[in-house]
């Protein structure tokens, strides 16, 4: 009898600990699922190869993303060519454009969490290599036969930094004939395409964000006399089909975690980001938060 008390005994302790076990992992479960990114082409590397599998690997939901130049983004968003649960976007415009009844009423609210610098991305087999760590950039780009690749100011943020600092540094510094490589439609690329024509030698260089030349591994030099940078914004959409998911999406590209990836790859974070609200125009910011990775 002492024997069997003490079978059952060990039997109901079993029991007790398969419990816990089931309990603790079912508190540790991550979500499943898909959250539908749509962010700026000039992220495309970061996304794809870091900030998606990152993740998915901190939550259990997997990012499906479409990239395009911002503004592209946005008018395939009031289309509706495009649904998403998350807007990413290079300039604040951008989110603008999304607001009001007038406009879809696709956005309410939008963070600024970061900031990248301009630069001249270029191929180092190019034979202008040499001239564009050697002479200022300005001096360089317009040389005969220099091949210089941006995007359409039309449809990407960036085309239209491209334009400016093409514009300013030819007044500022007296070469007219830049304004001619800003107006010119003949070295206007997509921006998904850039880095590839960069890459495989079809141009000696282009215009890019400090964080996609750092993804894509490209050579740079600074656009001295310029000062020029993307304004990166995460926005939920109104009508986002998986509002779960998309707020766990923000919150872990907000979160520690998330930063440090930014950091890593050019960006310079906001810390905490600023909220922008469509509905009085002001502005607040926001603490980011921690995430754990596991």
């Amino acid at each position: 009898m002492a024997a069997a008390a003490a079978a059952l005994i060990a039997a109901a302790s079993l029991t007790s600990l398969s419990g816990s076990s089931r309990a603790g992992a079912a508190s540790h479960a991550k979500a499943s699922g898909t959250v539908i990114v749509l962010y700026a082409g000039s992220l495309l590397d970061l996304m794809q190869r870091q900030i998606g599998p990152a993740f998915h690997k901190a939550t259990g939901y997997t990012v499906s993303g479409f990239s395009n130049g911002s503004s592209a983004l946005a008018t395939e968003i009031k289309g509706g060519t495009q649904v998403g649960d998350v807007f990413i976007s290079a300039s604040p415009k951008a989110d603008e454009s999304l607001q009001g009844v007038g406009n879809g009423d696709w956005v309410s609210t939008y963070e600024e969490f970061g900031t990248s610098t301009l630069v001249l991305g270029y191929n180092p087999s190019s034979k202008y290599a040499k001239d564009l760590l050697t002479k200022p950039w300005y001096n360089v780009v317009d040389l005969p036969n220099f091949l210089l690749g941006r995007t359409d100011p039309a449809t990407d943020p960036k085309g239209v930094l491209a334009v400016n600092a093409l514009d300013g540094v030819a007044l500022s510094y007296g070469i007219p004939r830049l304004n001619a490589l800003a107006t010119s439609t003949s070295n206007i690329y997509p921006e998904t395409a850039l880095v590839g024509e960069i890459q495989a030698g079809q141009l000696d260089a282009g215009f890019f964000y400090a964080v996609e030349a750092a993804a894509a591994h490209l050579k740079t030099v600074p656009l001295v006399g310029t000062g020029l940078a993307a304004e990166y914004t995460a926005a939920i959409l109104n009508k986002a089909p998986d509002r779960t998911a998309a707020r766990a999406f923000v919150k872990f590209l907000l979160s520690t975690a998330g930063q440090k990836i930014l950091k890593k790859n050019g960006v310079t974070s906001l810390v905490p980001p600023v909220l922008y609200a469509a509905s009085t125009g002001t502005t607040t910011t926001t603490t980011a938060p921690t995430t754990t990775t596991t």
